[in-house]
């Protein structure tokens, strides 16, 4: 699958690359997918939730009322789960909720989601840039030249280039991230990709090992 090559400023460079096969070519394996993203999502997860029990709450424990006579249900504690200010039943405890999984079938579930995003026209390869300095409007120019404003949009470089990750960090919908910490949820999450030529080069590298 060949792609048009374009600068920072949306034009045409006149050059062409080849989106490897191997990567952007294969059927995409839902199922790789939805593991991966459900790992990273478990894995953003606090696990610090916790209400109390019967057995941790501060109060009384005499007999609210006599067993027998009153024409109700019998109660013994005023921490049973039935009165306001009681135990919570079967309530949250704190807990980890990450799991494992093989990275063969992560590295399937990025390629899976690098090639649904090619298939569905969603990627566009940059010549290699950077900024002269941090500057929002900079970015912004960027994404209106090569018509993705108003898209999600997650750009990929080689290596981290704080004035280009300064200036996107505050445009809406867009994200910046490397070739080596860019995850399966990050690439499904994005609407649009923007891939630089040295970071498409270093993403072959790494998910054909």
């Amino acid at each position: 699958m060949e792609v048009v090559v374009y600068n920072s400023k949306g034009e045409d460079t006149g050059k062409k690359v080849t989106l490897p096969e191997e990567i952007f070519g294969i059927e995409p394996n839902t199922h790789a997918i939805y593991l991966d993203v459900k790992q990273y999502l478990a894995n953003q997860r606090q696990g610090t939730h916790k209400a109390k029990e019967r057995a941790e709450i501060n109060h009384s424990t005499r007999k609210i009322k006599k067993q027998k006579g009153t024409g109700g249900a019998r109660a013994g504690s005023i921490k049973s789960p039935v009165f306001v200010g009681g135990g919570r039943i079967f309530g949250p405890r704190p807990r980890d909720y990450s799991f494992k999984l093989n990275k063969k079938v992560k590295s399937l579930a990025r390629i899976s989601a690098l090639a649904a995003k090619a298939q569905a026209n969603n990627v566009s390869v940059l010549e290699d840039f950077t900024f002269e300095a941090p500057r929002t409007k900079s970015y912004i120019e960027m994404l209106n030249a090569l018509s993705a404003a108003d898209r999600k949009t997650l750009l990929i470089l080689p290596d981290v280039d704080k004035n280009v990750v300064l200036s996107g960090r505050n445009v809406p919908k867009a994200k910046v991230t490397t070739a080596t910490q860019v995850t399966t949820y990050d690439l499904m999450n994005a609407d649009q990709l923007l891939i630089s030529t040295e970071a498409l080069n270093r993403l072959q590298t790494l998910l054909e090992k």
